[in-house]
């Protein structure tokens, strides 16, 4: 291994040098562009606002300099690993991740300096003017300066809406309070263009269909000669009349089983009318009152965009329609501006089956193989209602190199889920979000067998509900979740081991969870082009005692509550870099017929998507170690009631599909109560000292972002191992990656598809 790495080293550092002559293809009449600097001189101009200004002109210039990370242009050097036979790795490299060298022939200077000046124009220096000049670097590199003098900034003296007394002259006038154009700010076209699309979008709530921000006339006036300019906002002369109308909903035709291209599929004869809406649905596919639910717009509302986008959004998100198209037609007979409006659905086929073959590898260092068969019917009962049946079979096998052990698992199962668009419940509920809210109800079954252990049957169902409050919140709540888990064929070897192994006996227990659970999900992700990203999700699970009910199944009831958090943020730096931060708070206490958390509801650590210098799940609880795992044995799963992780990772972009990682993760589980008995573990409660008792690791990794996945590469080792005695737990002067044994005992490999986080 250790061979394969100097020699891998040697040949990438041979390529490296061999493209160090980043003009090795710049032609000898041309030059290598290095990009621009823009130097704003104006010393009434504050630093950090000249150096923002400075940024943003630079960013306008054209062509951009080739990429580079750290200084280097990696991708230029890749560029010039090309050779004149077009083969072999430097070619490949050159053609795969190269960057063709950017020449300064290729520079417009005057079309930059004209762009230059034109910012200023538009954020207020009317009398800007700039020149260019050249810096050169050598005799085949050159570097463009552009010196502006921006003179003055114009602000703004006042801001007058000057409309008449036409229903539309009121609307504008109406939204002043509003105005992004204030006194006292900087003359901007940014601003003045981010105001006409305001009134536009506050119009359109007001019935105003026809009307659009290039309705709105802003007059700027300059002539007071002290740098300020008075704005006048008004409707433009040429404004359409229908634009200045106010137009309500007339009619309201829904085709639910609309065919493109077909223009049969438009007529009207077959219309039933349900409340406000004709459908016309002949072959009866869905009740009427799906659209009722679904619908914001009624007979004779007034026009508004927020109803119009609420009730496409709706449409979309029953899941039931491949394609949905809205259109608005006006009617000219009635006395009264109106609108006809026309709802043209083409619906997905209603019943598929599926089948799915993967390969697989999870945290805990299992490697399998999944057969999945599935059946869907996006309308089960006219409803749109979408009902999906399940079954797979599925094979994992977990293998110790050191024991040459292996540790198998095979499973199948079968699952039942119902999705209905609506709440069903003895109280009326509405939700008047984008989203339609749902009632679901789960049914499922597993068989689990590990050869020459034990098997174990499962049982689960739920009740509940699904809703988004909006595209960044989530709710799921489960009125009511069953569990029960029933342990059979434990094999005399297993429980004797087990008698042994508090884990061991803890995973065979049966188990009977009844009771609700929450689920609250946010994201402000789907916002585009944010510095700082955050993700948030928390869970409550609770199971308490329901009188005489486990006399049925003959086992306790398990009793506890669970919390759990997963907060993320994501800072952007630069383009395709970010820090990505984690931090996971769990939470469970246990009462009455339970001492501790049902093993499937306990927490674990350790692994690839987790504490990665560390194996999956071998990590706690507490200081405890499983000797097994020293010994190159597989180890029992730990678990525990308690557990704190915080991840951070850095994700530089390198080149192409490919971006770095350094990374450190902290953490560890615990028990909520001392174990006590022969089988007791030491150090395992939770402790006014936990934050001695973290783990810690650090790594590097490649990130292999192909768009449709992410392969992922990480190489981790512990800097903290919380089960040696106090005051030796730090081991950084133990790391010699030179050494053999070290990076047998500490260097941990994990490969696995997607982001840890």
């Amino acid at each position: 291994m250790t061979r394969v790495l100097v020699y891998s080293l040697l040949i990438v550092s041979t390529l490296i040098v061999s493209a160090c002559s980043t003009t090795k293809y710049v032609p000898a009449n041309d030059k290598l562009y290095l990009g621009a600097d823009v130097e704003i001189n104006d010393n009434d101009i504050k630093n950090k606002s000249k150096k923002d200004l400075e940024a943003d002109l630079k960013a306008l210039t054209r062509p951009q300099p080739n990429s580079s990370f750290l200084g280097i242009p990696f991708k230029l050097m890749m560029y010039n690993l090309r050779n004149e036979r077009n083969k072999g790795l430097g070619s490949w490299l050159s053609r795969k991740f190269g960057e063709a060298p950017v020449l300064f022939s290729t520079v417009n200077v005057d079309f930059n300096r004209d762009l230059i000046a034109n910012r200023l124009e538009n954020r207020g220096y009317f009398r800007a003017t700039d020149t260019a000049d050249t810096a050169f670097k050598g005799d085949k590199k050159v570097r463009l300066i552009y010196h502006a003098n921006a003179g003055p900034q114009y602000m703004i003296n006042s801001v007058k809406f000057t409309t008449d007394s036409s229903e539309l002259g009121k609307a504008v006038s109406g939204t002043e309070a509003k105005t992004f154009l204030k006194a006292g700010d900087a003359y901007s076209l940014d601003a003045i263009k981010a105001e006409r699309v305001r009134i536009d979008a506050t119009l359109k709530e007001q019935g105003f269909y026809y009307f659009g921000p290039d309705d709105i006339l802003v007059q700027v006036d300059s002539t007071n000669n002290i740098q300020k300019v008075d704005m006048y906002v008004n409707v433009k002369k040429t404004t359409s009349a229908k634009a200045r109308k106010i137009y309500s909903i007339n009619e309201i035709f829904i085709y639910p089983n609309y065919k493109i291209n077909d223009s049969t599929s438009l007529s009207k004869d077959s219309a039933v009318v349900y409340g406000d809406f004709h459908v016309i649905d002949p072959e009866k596919m869905f009740k009427p009152s799906v659209f009722e639910r679904a619908m914001f717009f009624r007979k004779g509302d007034v026009y508004n965009r927020r109803d119009h986008n609420l009730s496409l959004n709706r449409l979309v998100n029953l899941g039931t329609f491949r394609f949905v198209k809205n259109r608005f037609v006006e009617i000219d007979s009635l006395m009264y501006p109106s609108l006809d409006v026309y709802y043209q659905l083409t619906p997905y086929q209603k019943k598929s089956i599926r089948s799915e073959v993967t390969a697989r590898s999870n945290s805990a260092n299992f490697n399998g193989s999944e057969f999945t068969l599935s059946w869907k019917n996006r309308n089960a009962f006219r409803g749109a209602e979408l009902f999906t049946v399940s079954a797979y079979v599925s094979t994992d096998v977990q293998v110790s190199a050191a024991s040459k052990s292996f540790n198998n698992i095979f499973r199948y199962g079968a699952e039942a889920n119902l999705s209905i668009p609506r709440f069903i419940s003895p109280f009326k509920l509405k939700s008047n979000s984008a989203f339609l809210p749902r009632t679901r109800l789960q049914l499922g079954y597993e068989f689990l067998n590990r050869p020459q252990n034990y098997t174990l049957s499962s049982f689960r169902s739920s009740f509940g509900y699904a809703w988004k409050e909006s595209v960044s919140k989530e709710h799921q709540l489960n009125v009511l979740a069953v569990n029960y888990v029933q342990p059979t064929n434990v094999s005399r070897s297993y429980d004797s081991v087990a008698n042994l192994n508090q884990t061991l006996r803890h995973a065979i227990e049966k188990q009977f969870i009844i009771g609700p659970n929450y689920n609250f999900n946010f994201t402000n992700s789907a916002e585009t082009n944010k510095t700082h990203t955050f993700y948030y999700n928390g869970n409550i699970d609770i199971s308490g005692s329901i009188p005489g009910l486990s006399k049925l199944v003959n086992t306790p009831l398990s009793q506890y509550f669970r919390l759990d958090n997963d907060f993320r943020h994501y800072l952007k730096i630069g383009p395709g870099s970010q820090l990505a931060t984690r931090v996971i708070a769990g939470f469970g206490h246990s009462y009455g017929n339970s001492t501790s958390l049902p093993y499937i509801k306990q927490f674990f650590i350790g692994g690839t998507n987790s504490l990665r210098g560390f194996r999956a799940r071998t990590l706690g609880p507490g200081t405890y170690r499983d000797p097994n795992i020293d010994r190159g044995e597989i180890s029992a799963d730990q678990s525990g009631d308690i557990k704190l992780e915080f991840n951070t990772e850095y994700r530089p972009k390198i080149a192409g599909i490919v971006k770095g990682a350094i990374f450190m993760d902290a953490g560890n589980i615990w028990l909520q109560r001392e174990e006590t008995g022969r089988l007791a573990r030491p150090g395992t409660k939770f402790s006014k000292d936990f934050l001695k008792e973290l783990a810690v690791d650090a790594g590097l990794g490649l990130r292999f972002d192909l768009t449709f996945l992410v392969l992922r590469t990480d190489l981790a080792f512990p800097i903290r191992k919380p089960w040696l005695p106090e005051g030796n737990r730090l081991v950084l002067n133990d790391i010699n990656v030179a050494d053999k044994q070290w990076r047998k005992d500490n260097l941990i490999f994990n490969l696995a598809i997607g982001y840890p986080f």
